[in-house]
């Protein structure tokens, strides 16, 4: 089993930063893929930013240029920049991976960007 737990989440005004967190308890090095989704109330759970095990990144339109996803093998952790937040960006974020064909999902952290 992989256990996922996210840390990092909290209030912060528009235009501010947020680092989220994403513990491992076994080694991110060997996931097929890690990433970060978020989900505010009333939508649908969406992609935000992934990573490939060979580095490979992706992000969603709206936060290009603004998150970057990073891991720490050592530490088994993934991480989460989030720069220039927009009240949009609110929402519970989930770290996930990937491993063979299955998913694996944290508890989520709560992000609030105020006006």
């Amino acid at each position: 089993q992989v256990q996922l737990v996210e840390s990092g989440g909290g209030l912060v005004q528009a235009g501010g930063s947020l680092r989220l967190s994403c513990a491992a308890s076994r080694s991110i090095f060997r996931f097929n893929a890690v990433g970060w989704y978020r989900q505010a109330p009333g939508k649908q759970r969406e992609a935000v930013a992934t990573m490939t095990n060979d580095g490979t990144t992706t992000y969603a339109d709206p936060v290009k240029g603004r998150f970057t996803i990073s891991r720490d093998d050592a530490k088994n952790t993934v991480y989460l920049q989030m720069n220039s937040l927009k009240p949009e960006d609110t929402g519970v974020y989930y770290c996930n991976a990937l491993v063979f064909s299955i998913h694996f999902w944290g508890q989520g952290t709560q992000v609030t960007v105020s006006s």
